[in-house]
């Protein structure tokens, strides 16, 4: 049966009318619900994901603007709704996810792309799915894509203990790899740890990156992926094993190095975004994400749920924390 809000037409959504701080973020309970068009999917939210990348759009200091207003959010798990007349993969009634909304998913319904949207396996709650898009696909594509980790290798997670980093931990302990990570807190270390991770360090520790140094026997990871790029990069290319590679996958600002680190190490040091990714990419790291959910290694943490309401205090905690701690969702 359709909800009496889709009879009615109108939902509750977060709207931006001015790029600026959190508080620019507004409830709105009159937003027209968004009808599908041929390739679209409509899903009722039940669960939106908070990114780092959404506080940077809001604010109006990320590369690419939308027109105003609009509703933040691509990370949503939910019911379908409707879908447009050239769906065909999905239908009215499945359980979703998806890492890249048309409208916006801090809402009670949005438009997903099909291509964008993919089954949510009954092992997880929609909390977990609205955990699962950008962190885990960014975890695959930064991880094996880019990283190019093999079973038997040495992997450091530098800033282990967010979305991304567990994820990191999740799929590189399925692939065969030993794997450290680091973390801010006694809290976040304990997370980690139960993830799975081999050696957790406290990167706040003076001597941490000996600690590592000391743990691969003095040769250093042969893959690092790095979360705060501007705070970690050179030590990362002080640790990286010889001919290793480092991926970035968040930065906040500048950082000053020697570049005769990379020459020394003869090292690799690229950076990811996820919607770079090819077809093939989006393939391979669907069916990855799929088979991990139905095996039970893609297990989401969640690190805190908020109202529609608290969107701002959400936006406030995912970057001003003192310790990341899985992921933060809106749950409707």
């Amino acid at each position: 049966m359709k909800s009496s809000r889709l009879i009615r037409n109108i939902m509750k959504a977060v709207r931006v009318a001015q790029f600026g701080g959190p508080e620019v973020l507004k409830v709105e309970e009159n937003v027209p619900i968004p009808k599908p068009q041929d390739n679209q999917v409509l899903v009722k939210v039940y669960a939106a994901g908070i990114n780092p990348v959404d506080t940077y759009i809001r604010s109006g200091t990320y590369a690419v603007k939308p027109a105003l207003p609009y509703t933040p959010g691509n990370d949503v798990a939910g019911i379908v709704e409707n879908v447009g007349k050239n769906v065909t993969t999905l239908k009215e009634g499945d359980r979703v996810f998806s890492m890249r909304t048309v409208t916006g998913g801090y809402a009670q319904f949005c438009l997903t792309e099909e291509q964008f949207t993919q089954p949510l396996d009954d092992n997880l709650t929609f909390e977990q799915g609205a955990a699962l898009g950008v962190p885990y696909y960014t975890a695959y594509r930064a991880t094996v894509i880019s990283g190019k980790a093999r079973a038997g290798e040495t992997i450091l997670v530098h800033g282990a203990s967010g979305a991304v980093g567990l994820a990191c931990v999740q799929l590189a302990k399925n692939l065969g790899l030993t794997v450290l990570g680091t973390a801010g807190s006694k809290a976040g270390m304990n997370i980690v740890e139960e993830n799975g991770c081999d050696f957790v360090f406290n990167h706040k520790s003076d001597n941490y990156t000996q600690q590592i140094m000391d743990a691969t026997k003095g040769e250093g990871p042969d893959l690092i992926i790095e979360m705060l790029a501007n705070v970690n990069l050179d030590k990362d290319l002080n640790m990286i094993k010889k001919k290793g590679r480092i991926v970035i996958v968040g930065n906040r600002g500048t950082i000053e190095i020697n570049p005769r680190l990379t020459m020394a190490k003869e090292c690799i040091v690229t950076g990811i975004v996820l919607m770079n990714s090819t077809p093939d990419d989006w393939k391979e790291m669907n069916a990855s994400i799929q088979t991990g959910m139905q095996n039970g290694w893609v297990k989401p943490h969640i690190g805190k749920e908020y109202s529609l309401n608290q969107s701002s205090t959400a936006h406030n905690d995912v970057i001003n924390n003192t310790g990341t701690q899985g992921k933060l969702v809106i749950k409707l």
